[in-house]
């Protein structure tokens, strides 16, 4: 590989770990949330896929996109508090449960989002930061959506929040030791609803990103399991909103390896490249939740730890 060849890859693998780790951030960023409060939420691909359909149908309406991405917010905060709702209900399972709403919210998507599969969408635009150079392939690679930066704020906002304000010193309290968080006259379950709906508006944000800019459109096989490996994203991060940052980005450029090598001319093993997000998500499952090996970082409320 020449070393034209290689600076080329490296930029698109860097693009391309933006474009792809942008969703994994804010799902990612919704689900740490949640998991700090005691619960999970598996339903997360549902979301996903509802917000996607959401904030692509309002974009096509209104004509305005950033709409769409408010309207795919509310749609995953109405999913999350439902999810929040029903598993503080006596013995209900949130891993059930989680598994009931994927099911509930991308068959909805797909229900309501039929009449917008066709129909072209306004976009999200995006930042060119290779403007100062005459390469099309980097300026193309630096064209960076507005909501990444978003997420990357949002991430040391999260960060600072859980560990230097009163909310996040609850959320943290609610999610260690439900009986300690009582004791002092916090409703455990309410501050688990809200944080669960929160979570819910952050992954839906996300969906939006997946119809409205990267891949740019809405289709029933849109998702592609991204809200289900955020879960194992969180695990990976040790449930620090920083560390979620980064994990996305990881997930990113492993998503972004093929088309990278694509971009300096390699491609076979093209849909064999495509698989490694997956492949990464389940060695992390496996080297992380070994019986013999403690889930440092877990809140203790976790089912995780129990």
């Amino acid at each position: 590989m020449a070393e034209s060849d290689l600076s080329i890859f490296l930029l698109a693998l860097l693009a391309g770990a933006i474009r792809v780790g942008t969703p994994f951030l804010f799902v990612s960023l919704g689900e740490c949330l949640t998991e700090k409060g005691g619960r999970i939420n598996l339903g997360l691909e549902g979301i996903l896929v509802t917000g996607a359909m959401t904030g692509y149908a309002v974009s096509y309406l209104s004509g305005s996109p950033w709409l769409g991405v408010f309207a795919a917010g509310l749609s995953g905060l109405a999913l999350g508090l439902v999810h929040g709702v029903i598993c503080s209900l006596p013995r209900v399972n949130d891993i059930a449960f989680g598994i009931a709403l994927i099911l509930f919210g991308t068959g909805l998507a797909f229900f309501l989002g039929k009449d917008f599969i066709q129909p072209s969408a306004p976009m999200l635009p995006s930042i060119p930061l290779g403007f100062w150079s005459d390469d099309t392939r980097v300026r193309s690679a630096l064209n960076v959506n507005v909501l990444f930066f978003i997420g990357v704020a949002l991430a040391f906002v999260l960060h600072w929040g859980l560990r230097g304000t009163r909310w996040g010193l609850v959320l943290r309290l609610v999610g260690d030791h439900e009986d300690s968080a009582q004791a002092l006259g916090y409703r455990a379950a309410g501050v688990r609803i809200l944080a669960t709906g929160v979570g819910g508006f952050l992954a839906g944000v996300g969906g939006a990103y997946l119809s409205l800019y990267y891949p740019g459109s809405w289709n029933e096989g849109l998702s592609s399991g991204q809200g289900l490996m955020a879960v194992a994203l969180v695990i990976f991060a040790r449930w620090q909103p920083i560390n979620c940052l980064w994990a996305a980005l990881l997930f990113g450029a492993a998503g972004a390896v093929g088309p990278a090598l694509q971009a300096i001319g390699i491609g076979w093993g093209y849909y064999l490249f495509n698989a490694i997000p997956y492949v990464l998500t389940l060695a992390v499952m496996v080297i992380t939740c070994r019986p013999d090996r403690t889930l440092s970082g877990a809140p203790g409320e976790l089912s995780l730890n129990r």
